[in-house]
Order: C-alpha cells, then structure tokens, then sequence
C-alpha cells in the first residue's frame, strides 16, 4: 500500500483528480484534426465558427467528459461487484450487464428498425438494468439465498445467453451488423452530451450512494456473520449494491456500449495504492477509471490514424494481460 495515512491519501486522490483533468484537456486538444491548446481556449472565449471550434466544442469536449464518466462508473461498479460477490473477476462485463444491452440493442435494431442514437441509449440502458436484476434474482433463489458463487454463475450464464441470442439476430440481418458493430466493441466516438445528459442523474445517484455506503461496505467485507454480529443489515446492503451497479454500470453502458475490463483492472490498481477501505477505494477507483478510459480513448485516435480503433478494444489489450494474472493468482491462492 502506497498511502497509508489519510494526508497522503488525500494528497493520492488530488493527484488522481489532477491527471484526470489533464488528461480531458488532452482530450479535447489531440485528434485527427490538428489543433492546439490556444486554438482549444479560443474555442471557449473567441468562437469563430470554424472547423476546429466546431470540433472541440461539439465532438471533442463531450468525449472527455463521457470518457470520465464512464470510466469512474465501471471501476466503481468493479469495486461494489468484488466485495460483494468475493471475487476477485467481478465486474459489468462478467456479469451479464454488458451482454444484455448488447442484446437489447440488436432487438430494437433488428426487430424494430430503431437507428436513432438517442433511443439507443434508453434501450441499452433498459437491457443492462434487465440483466442486473435477472443475474440478482437468479442468484437468490434456493434455500441458502444470495451467495457468491450462485451470482458468479448466474452471471456467467446470463452472459452466454445474451451473447448468443445477439450474434443469432445478427447473422439473420447482416444490415443491423453494421449499424451496431462500431457500439457493440465499446466506443464514446460519436456520442453528444445529450447521451450523457440522459443517464446523467442516475449516474451522480449511483456515485452518492456508493459513497454514502461506504463505510458499511468496510463491514460487509469482513464477512457474512461477522457484518450480521456486528448489527449490520447485509440483506438491506446487498440490495443497494445491486442498485447501485445497474444504475453506474447500465448507465455506463448505455452511453458507450460494453467496454470491459475497466471494472477488474482499476479496483486491483487502486486497492495497491489504498488498500481496502472503501472511503478511499470508491472515490480513487472512479478518478483512476476515468483516467483509464480518457487516456484509451487518446491513444485510440493514433493506432490506425485515420481510422479509430473502438476504445473498447484498447482497454481489452490494457486488460486481458491483467486478467490473466488475477486469475493465476486467484486460482493459487486456493
């Protein structure tokens, strides 16, 4: 653990905060379109109607923020899913959210012939929510109620499910491949503020709320009996850590498509840096995630400029290296 007491743990969080917002600068100046830091600020205070104010301000700032968005809302996702569940693998992507607003987007592109993007937001958004309660009530059910291992499972195959049910609708119309494929890999190319201003509220509710529960999150993960003899109500906080991780992580989706590893990653970083307390771990994994998601998205734009690469794929290359290792070592240490 790098920071151990709570000045230098403030001390880690402004720096986060820091690179984070120079990273969205970055952002908002770096692309296919060449401009500068001085043609950025003119966008702001001396907008010409030139090209490259139309980009900054139209294409570029709302990346930036869509990018931090997303990021602090999966990797908060990963930490709520990793302590509930137990497992170290824990996240969106892992647990069905992803596959089911995949899967809700190919039906509404197949089925119903929507290509609006806004309505793509809300049914994603729709799906990923399904999903969440599906894998939770699936995981319930049985004597012994909600466990680690019936979520792991129920999430696995929820996944499976969604997964093929999406890829049997898209071989039958080859059309609606096209229109989804670019989301279907995970992209905040594109996206305007008003996709991010749709799931916004829900977005802010899911960041409050995990920081309000934070510190019974610290008990929770001590144990089953030991939160129940403690006088905790492990039933009322599972519930909310199910809420809040369809409202961070289907929102998050919803915007930006199933980018993954985001939610693994970030919380095995932060926990290096902070260790294991949730009043810190929470609100550093949501600066590092969208320090994560801003600097994939950066990078993006140069691979195979002038084509962009889906950011998603990015993080996937950033992250499967990384999953592999937590795997080997989850596995070991039984």
């Amino acid at each position: 653990m790098l920071f151990k007491n709570n000045r230098q743990k403030w001390t880690g969080l402004a720096v986060a905060m820091i690179i984070l917002l120079l990273l969205m600068c970055a952002s908002i100046v770096y692309g296919y379109t060449e401009t500068s830091w001085r043609t950025a600020i003119a966008a702001f205070t001396n907008f010409n109607g030139s090209n490259e104010h139309i980009i900054i301000q139209s294409v570029r700032v709302p990346r930036a923020f869509i990018g931090a968005a997303v990021g602090a809302s999966l990797a908060i996702s990963g930490v709520l899913m990793q302590t509930l569940t137990k497992n170290p693998l824990a996240s969106p992507d892992i647990f069905g959210v992803n596959a089911g607003a995949g899967a809700f987007v190919v039906i509404a592109v197949t089925i119903f012939s929507i290509g609006n993007l806004q309505l793509f937001t809300w049914v994603s958004f729709a799906g990923a929510a399904i999903a969440a309660i599906t894998v939770y009530a699936v995981g319930s059910i049985g004597r012994e109620g909600l466990t680690p291992m019936k979520m792991t499972l129920a999430g696995a195959a929820m996944t499976a499910m969604f997964a093929s049910f999406t890829q049997g609708l898209l071989v039958l119309n080859e059309a609606a491949l096209e229109q989804v494929l670019f989301w279907l890999a995970g992209s905040i190319s594109g996206r305007k503020l008003d996709n991010l201003t749709a799931v916004l509220p829900y977005l802010v509710t899911g960041w409050i709320a995990s920081l309000v529960i934070a510190s019974r999150m610290n008990v929770l993960a001590m144990g089953e009996d030991v939160a129940k003899g403690l006088g905790l109500n492990t039933a009322f906080i599972k519930i909310s850590i199910g809420v809040i991780v369809i409202l961070l992580s289907g929102g998050a989706v919803a915007v930006a498509g199933p980018i993954g590893f985001i939610g693994i990653v970030v919380p095995h970083l932060t926990r290096s840096l902070i260790g294991n307390d949730h009043r810190w771990l929470i609100p550093l994994s949501g600066m590092l995630g969208g320090v994560l998601l801003v600097a994939a998205d950066i990078a993006s734009r140069y691979i195979l400029m002038p084509q962009e690469v889906p950011v998603g794929a990015i993080t996937a290359i950033i992250g499967t290296p990384f999953f592999i290792y937590i795997a080997r070592k989850g596995f070991n240490g039984r």
